[in-house]
């Protein structure tokens, strides 16, 4: 309920106000509905879990709350898979320390999901590389970034994603050649 009176500047700017308000809406969820299959998948292949929903949905989250800063980036699909790239390393660490409390307290640990997904012994490699290698493999493969992009996602320089993308491939050459040889 509005307390102006109709047709007076106050009123008006009201009225702009929540029409501004419906179109941030709109943009918000345009740009959710775009961004989260892709990064359920990311957050899917680099943590191994099934708290990637949770992973991605945080990251939207965290990008609703910043939506006037994120809005005026040049990509912003690039912070929101950054900020997806940390929930998941956050939610491996979290991991890591839980287990070692439970083996210092004895408790048991909970099987993890296995991704069910055609392509799950490259994932898993993936996820064995260092932290930087398997986000920098991970945009690479699975958003089908180049370099670049790469670089406005994570905030490194490019260099830095060219030796990480080609240790990362060499690593996972060796690894995926070396069991496929195993397996004959």
């Amino acid at each position: 309920m509005s307390l102006s009176r109709p047709g007076t500047s106050a009123a008006l700017a009201m009225s702009a106000a929540e029409g501004d308000s419906v179109a941030h809406l709109g943009r918000v969820e345009t740009f959710y509905r775009r961004e989260l299959p892709g990064l359920v998948a990311f957050a899917r292949v680099l943590s191994g879990s099934a708290a990637a929903d949770d992973i991605a949905q945080e990251a939207m989250l965290t990008t609703y709350r910043h939506w006037d800063d994120v809005v005026r980036m040049d990509v912003p699909a690039a912070w929101v898979r950054r900020v997806c790239a940390n929930r998941a390393v956050s939610v491996l660490r979290r991991r890591a320390v839980e287990a070692r409390a439970m083996l210092r307290h004895g408790a048991p640990r909970e099987a993890v999901e296995p991704i069910e997904e055609e392509h799950e012994r490259f994932w898993a490699e993936v996820r064995r590389l260092p932290r930087r290698q398997a986000q920098v493999i991970s945009l690479h493969y699975m958003y089908d970034l180049g370099v670049a992009e790469i670089v406005t996602t994570l905030g490194c320089t490019e260099g830095t994603v060219k030796v990480h993308l080609s240790r990362g491939r060499t690593a996972l050459g060796a690894r995926l050649g070396r069991a496929e040889e195993e397996g004959r």
